[in-house]
């Protein structure tokens, strides 16, 4: 299990049963990367990767 795992496994228990909208999610992404800036490039990569999902290699 990776130490990210956790928080992941956190956020399916509390929240998992929400429906929210992608444009609230990329919101949260914004007001995250706002207050911790230093994570800008993760936050980032997971907002491209999920962006992508369906495209063909």
């Amino acid at each position: 299990m990776y130490f990210t795992d956790r928080g992941i496994e956190e956020l399916e228990h509390r929240r998992g049963d929400d429906q929210v909208s992608l444009g609230w999610i990329a919101e949260q992404f914004r007001d995250f990367v706002d207050e911790n800036p230093e994570h800008e490039t993760a936050v980032e990569r997971l907002a491209t990767w999920l962006a992508r999902l369906d495209d063909e290699e």
